[in-house]
């Protein structure tokens, strides 16, 4: 048996959360329901403006790897997570959540000089997440912050498609995925966002290589990175990128590829009031489920049923004791 389920490799990045109306995106030319790095200054300012309009609602570890193998810790999975933080109180705070949640980590003690990752996210009235992020010392991950060791003692290799940003950090996924494919292990990707598709279409194909195993995606980056506009089309050529898939659709549920035939997960209906870490908690679900043996359908009514409850609170996680009801509820497990 190895030690580990997932070995991650994401951005660490400390989220500072805040609900907001429609007219500030429009005040600072910020667009609406994408992810876009900007500069330290800028976010200072931005953070100050919100604090002062609207105050923060929730400040927690976040980037989408850490949510995700968080959910899959939680659920009763083992996970390892490389990152890098910087010697502050931000880095301070992100280590302190990833001990407590139980997640095993590159990161101890540090002294690196610089700032930790932060994200602003901003949450509209129809519930949508608009994030504003400053990488810090996140942007200088790299092959260092690997732990080949712990790798080659993992079931499945989970890149965060946000790397692609960072050339220091293709080089890690890069060298991440060759070990994996010499100790046979299988590679997930997340695409993350629909800007990752956008604007490093191209760079994303380095991650995607000759194909992953496990590809997390929602409608619109299936969309953008097949060049179809229609889900069924989207889906037809996305086997040519991983053999298995999942593809997130909303309040429509799910769209499940197991690699012989096509799954359609019902969707859990709720009211919701946040929909940030919601694709995060899917993978993280859904990673839990097929490492510790379960069904393609069973992982993708766990993973509806995890993300539909995480869009109904505020911040991009749930608490334990929430992942060990939905795991009875779905699986009938104590």
């Amino acid at each position: 048996m190895k030690k580990y389920d997932v070995y991650a490799i994401g951005n660490a990045i400390v989220d500072n959360e805040f609900e907001v109306t429609d007219d500030f995106f429009k005040q600072y030319n910020i667009e609406k329901g994408m992810m876009t790095l900007v500069e330290q200054d800028h976010q200072q300012i931005l953070l100050q403006e919100l604090k002062d309009r609207y105050g923060i609602k929730k400040r927690a570890s976040g980037g989408s790897a850490a949510n995700s193998v968080i959910a899959t810790q939680y659920f009763g999975g083992r996970v390892f997570l490389s990152c890098k933080v910087a010697g502050d109180e931000p880095g301070e705070f992100y280590n302190k959540d990833l001990f407590a949640a139980g997640v095993v980590t590159n990161q101890n003690e540090t002294e690196m000089s610089g700032s930790t990752g932060k994200c602003i996210v901003m949450v509209s009235p129809d519930a949508e997440r608009t994030m504003c992020t400053h990488l810090g010392v996140a942007g200088d991950l790299g092959p260092e912050e690997l732990d080949l060791e712990a790798l080659s003692n993992s079931e499945f290799l989970y890149i965060e498609g946000y790397l692609i940003t960072s050339p220091k950090a293709r080089d890690a996924v890069l060298q991440a995925r060759n070990v994996a494919k010499e100790n046979n292990i299988k590679t997930a990707l997340t695409f993350s966002d629909p800007s990752m598709m956008e604007f490093f279409g191209n760079e994303m194909k380095l991650f995607v290589g000759e194909g992953v195993d496990m590809l997390f995606c929602n409608k619109e980056e299936a969309c953008l990175w097949t060049g179809e506009s229609e889900i069924k089309a989207a889906a037809e050529k996305l086997k040519t990128s991983a053999k298995q898939f999942a593809i997130t659709l909303g309040a429509d549920g799910a769209l499940l590829f197991d690699g012989n035939d096509y799954i359609n997960v019902t969707p859990h209906l709720v009211q919701a009031v946040d929909t940030n870490g919601a694709g995060d908690m899917f993978a993280g679900a859904f990673m839990y489920a097929i490492t510790h043996g379960l069904s393609f359908s069973t992982a993708g009514k766990l993973a509806c049923r995890a993300s539909a409850e995480v869009v109904c609170n505020f911040g991009p996680r749930l608490k334990p004791e929430q992942h060990a009801l939905i795991k009875q509820e779905i699986l009938g497990s104590d």
